[in-house]
């Protein structure tokens, strides 16, 4: 799994699949995700999203997903897994563990099964984090992946033995945010 930092600029490391995380407090993990997934369908990629603790379909980037061409909407998959609401540890329930385990064995085979060039592992950082998705399992999974697939883990609190396997993590900061003065997440910015 170690990859050499000069083997990187060798033509044929140029098609070797990475493991990519988006982590930290600030806004914009998913957004770098799905922009990522839109660069991946340029390329006629196929690319799987599965969104843990997401449920509900009041998010612009489904919207935007389902109305692709055919050519590549055909290319793309996403899941949902997750109730309609956000999770905490306060207000976690078995239905919560549930949906997240559905999607994480969906994401499992299609990892195994070689479906798909970019799976996107949307907070799975935080069902990992709350214990929703066995971090061992992740890591045997993440280290077992095709050698030419990317995946890409986001939300905050990404375990130390997620970062260490990683071969780029990006931690987006908090510098300022709207939401400390009282502004509200408002549609076609946070969802």
């Amino acid at each position: 799994m170690d990859i050499d930092n000069k083997k990187l600029f060798n033509p044929e490391f140029s098609n070797h699949g990475y493991i990519q995380v988006y982590t930290g407090n600030g806004k914009g993990k998913t957004t770098a995700a799905l922009g990522l997934a839109m660069r991946a369908l340029g390329r006629s990629w196929k690319v799987l999203i599965v969104m843990f603790t997401k449920g509900g379909n009041d998010y612009g980037e489904l919207i935007s997903f389902a109305k692709l061409n055919p050519d590549l909407k055909d290319k793309v998959k996403i899941v949902q897994a997750g109730l309609d609401r956000i999770v905490y540890k306060s207000n976690m329930s078995e239905q919560d563990k549930t949906q997240i385990q559905k999607g994480w064995e969906i994401a499992k085979q299609a990892i195994k099964n070689d479906e798909y060039q970019l799976v996107i592992l949307d907070e799975a950082n935080i069902a990992i984090d709350l214990n929703l998705i066995d971090l061992n399992e992740m890591l045997e999974v993440l280290k077992s992946k095709p050698d030419d697939l990317e995946i890409v883990l986001t939300g905050r609190n990404a375990k130390p033995e997620i970062i260490e396997i990683a071969h780029l993590v990006s931690e987006i900061k908090p510098v300022k945010h709207y939401w400390d003065i009282g502004i509200k997440a408002r549609k076609g910015i946070e969802f």
